[in-house]
Parts: C-alpha cells; sequence; structure tokens
C-alpha cells in the first residue's frame, strides 16, 4: 500500500502542473465529466464539500463521480480536526486521489462556519486539522490558501503560514496570489479587486524549494499558465477562464503543459463525444440543462457562439429536450457561420 501511495501522490502532483480551480455550484461532476473530455491529464477539483456535511449530515451523494474524472481531487470545508479527519477518511475510501483543505473562501457562510480564507489567521489550527487529516487519508492531503487577510502584511503571514503546516506534513500548496477581504468585499470581488501578487508566491518558492506549490489567480491563458511554470512554479490553477472558455484552456493543455502528442479534435468532437454521457444522464432521470450549462463556453470566440448558448439556454429546460437539443444547437451554429460568409 505504501508504494501504490508515493506512486499516487508523484502521479498526482504530475497532473498538479495544471489544474482546474473548485467553484461553487461549478464544478460539479457534470463539469469535470465535460472538463475530462478535453484534458486527459489536467487535475479536477470537486467543489467545496463542509466536513459537517459528510460527517454529521451525511450527505455521501455530494460524493459522486464518475471514474473517468481522474485524477480527480475533493475539496473539504472546515476547521475542527476530528471531523476533517473522518471527512478525509470518507473522501479517500471513495476513491479521491487527493483531499484539499479549503483556507481560502471569504464568504460570509464560510467565515460563519469558522472555515476558509478566516483560517490564514490561524496557522496552528490549520496544522492541526491537516495532522489529524494525514493520519486519517489514505491519500496525499493538501492546502488552497490565499496570501493573507484583512490587515496581514502577506510576507509575513504567508512564510509563517506555510512553515506551520508544512511540519504537520503537507507538502503541496496552491496559493491565490490575492489577500481575502473578509469585511466589506463580496466573494466576486475578492476575486478581482485585492491586487495580485505574483511576485511574493514566487518567493515562496524560493524560500520552501522542497515543497510543491502552485500559483492561483488571475491566470487566464495556457500561455501564462506556461510563463508561470518556466518561471519555477510548480503547478498552475486556472478558475473561471477554464469554465467559460474550457476549449481555449483544456483542449492545448495536455500538449503544451504536458508534452504529449498533439491530437486534433475539434470542439464540435468533444460535444459529440458528450451526447451518450448526456443520454445516460436523462435516462435515469435527470435533466439535459445540469450537464449544458457547464458546455455553454465551448465554442466562445468562435463564430455564431451565441446560437449555440442562446439554443441550449432557451430549450435546455424543456422536458422534451436531449441530446438531439444539442445536435440542433450545433447546427443552428453553423447555419449562422454559413450565413456570415455567404
Amino acid at each position: 500500500m505504501t508504494d501504490q501511495i508515493i506512486h499516487t501522490t508523484a502521479v498526482i502532483a504530475r497532473a498538479a502542473r495544471l489544474s482546474v480551480a473548485p467553484m461553487m455550484e461549478w464544478t460539479d461532476r457534470h463539469c469535470r465529466f465535460f472538463h475530462r473530455q478535453m484534458s486527459s491529464r489536467a487535475l479536477l477539483y470537486t467543489e467545496m464539500v463542509t466536513s459537517p456535511a459528510l460527517v454529521r449530515g451525511g450527505a455521501l451523494h455530494l460524493l459522486k463521480y464518475s471514474t473517468v474524472e481522474h485524477p480527480v481531487a475533493l475539496q473539504l470545508g472546515g476547521s475542527d480536526p476530528a471531523e476533517l479527519a473522518e471527512a478525509a477518511r470518507i473522501g479517500a475510501e471513495h476513491g479521491y486521489a487527493e483531499i484539499n483543505l479549503n483556507v481560502g473562501c471569504p464568504s460570509d457562510r464560510v467565515q460563519n462556519g469558522a472555515f476558509g480564507a478566516i483560517l490564514m489567521r490561524d496557522p496552528k489550527l490549520v496544522a492541526e486539522c491537516c495532522a489529524a487529516m494525514i493520519k486519517a487519508s489514505a491519500v496525499e492531503v493538501t492546502v488552497k490558501c490565499r496570501i493573507g487577510v484583512d490587515d496581514q502584511t502577506p510576507s509575513d503571514v504567508l512564510p509563517e503560514f506555510l512553515a506551520r503546516v508544512a511540519g504537520a506534513g503537507v507538502g503541496r500548496f496552491t496559493i491565490h496570489a490575492r489577500k481575502a477581504w473578509l469585511q466589506g468585499l463580496s466573494p466576486k470581488e475578492n476575486r478581482d479587486i485585492p491586487p495580485l501578487d505574483y511576485g511574493l508566491v514566487q518567493q515562496m518558492k524560493g524560500l520552501f524549494p522542497a515543497l510543491h506549490l502552485s500559483l492561483n489567480g488571475g491566470i487566464t491563458t495556457l500561455a501564462q499558465a506556461q510563463d508561470a511554470l518556466e518561471r519555477g512554479m510548480d503547478g498552475v490553477m486556472i478558475g473561471r477562464a477554464a469554465y467559460h472558455q474550457p476549449a481555449d484552456i483544456l483542449m492545448e493543455a495536455d500538449h503544451l503543459i504536458y508534452g504529449a502528442p498533439k491530437v486534433e479534435r475539434t470542439r464540435e468532437d468533444i460535444v459529440m463525444e458528450m451526447l451518450p454521457y448526456i443520454d445516460a444522464h436523462i435516462a435515469e432521470g435527470g435533466k439535459l440543462g445540469q450537464v449544458t450549462r457547464h458546455m455553454l463556453g465551448i465554442f466562445a470566440g468562435q463564430p455564431g457562439a451565441r446560437y449555440w448558448k442562446r439554443h441550449l439556454s432557451e430549450n435546455a429546460h424543456k422536458h422534451s429536450s436531449g441530446s438531439h437539443t444539442v445536435v440542433d444547437a450545433i447546427e443552428m451554429m453553423h447555419a449562422a457561420r454559413d450565413n456570415l460568409t455567404a
């Protein structure tokens, strides 16, 4: 088992050269299955699942996923070491390749639960949580954090935080290169307004060369990701751009980030490969829109893309909709393109 865990850790660390960020209400199992059609190697994350929901609420349905999604990591939110340990054990038993602790979300709901970014104020507690999780989990435990919160000085806080938590056994961190302001800014504003400090995160790689550090925040292209890797970062995590323009980020990732042979596939190919999954989901009682809402951006920036997006947005909720609705949307997009070139 030990050799298997070491091998898995190495494989996941390699996958973490590029990852798609955990995003609430976005990176559900349908989104991850869709993203996996475009990249076989990037590391995917669940939405944040709270440890109380798993341990006290028994919400095991939140852990449902397809093995096709691998490598896939479970992100947990919480601040009670014993409860997080149990949640990590459950996650590992469900086959997730990594258990990640959220120390970056600034939402009021998360703050009220005393976890997320507010934990940047208490690295000792984070270390205790991680130590308990590591002891309980058969897979690697990692941390996603900010560079600081509120009036903290990141250049003082971040090294202390990394040293303390690494001392508990964590070897891999994803660092959002912005402060989080817990009062006065919304979660959306916290993703845009606090200035990015990529230089500080890169300094951490110099201070902690043995740690695997991924850069997160404001990265919107593969070229930016490649630049960060060339500057010495071990990985890059991309959030909203990977969701809204998934093809731009993920279809070239295996070749440009991981050095895999280039595969010639079109965006239409990806959509058509999703049809059997859509049919199976609907046959199980699901709704088309639960899948296609994640697919709206695949043609972002392409001629006729708005016709694709409009048709799905207007029709995916209908009881009669199915994979044929997706094919119709492609045909409408092609017709619009033909009109543009006529």
